[in-house]
């Protein structure tokens, strides 16, 4: 992948919130629609969603940076040390990634993840993880094209609502 992207990436302020709430839901319905079609994803509601990622970028727990194209928020990242259980210290892990669907194969996802990379590495992460469900071929796609590695034996089945959804996670070096 090139790290060439016209897209600015910067640290979240808390007026960004509501914005990467509903980039979020939106982002989230349209790939749930693509992987259970006729299905509802359960509704998160739009204060619940903003007050989680006002909190986030208050308190960088995950760190969450946004693409801007122009004035206009069009994607965000959540990242910080891994949250699976027995993994060192200098593993790192992207919590959350998604562009705006208006901007999907714009170079947004790029841009996330070099600016999440970089921040790992300050962290003095190595390594680093995410989770994607099985059935989200963009975005193993994307990540494979990014460097990451499957990790077979990682396979775990997760409830979203009435639906039951397989989750893969994804492992790469940061350097």
């Amino acid at each position: 992948m090139s790290s060439m992207s016209n897209f600015e990436v910067r640290p979240a302020t808390l007026r960004d919130a509501k914005v990467i709430a509903e980039i979020y839901a939106s982002s989230s319905q349209a790939a749930f629609k693509a992987l259970f079609p006729g299905e509802q994803l359960p509704a998160v509601s739009a204060d619940k969603g903003v007050a989680y990622w006002r909190d986030a970028i208050e308190y960088a727990e995950p760190q969450v940076h946004v693409a801007v194209d122009g004035d206009q928020i069009v994607g965000f990242v959540g990242f910080d040390r891994s949250r699976d259980k027995g993994t060192p210290n200098t593993m790192g892990e992207i919590w959350a990634i998604y562009a705006a669907s208006s901007h999907w194969g714009k170079g947004v996802g790029l841009a996330l993840w070099d600016a999440a990379r970089e921040g790992l590495i300050e962290e003095g992460c190595t390594n680093v993880t995410l989770w994607i469900p099985l059935g989200n071929e963009r975005a193993l796609r994307f990540h494979d094209l990014a460097g990451f590695k499957r990790e077979m034996t990682s396979i775990k089945t997760v409830p979203v609502g009435s639906v039951k959804i397989e989750e893969i996670r994804l492992k790469r070096a940061l350097n």
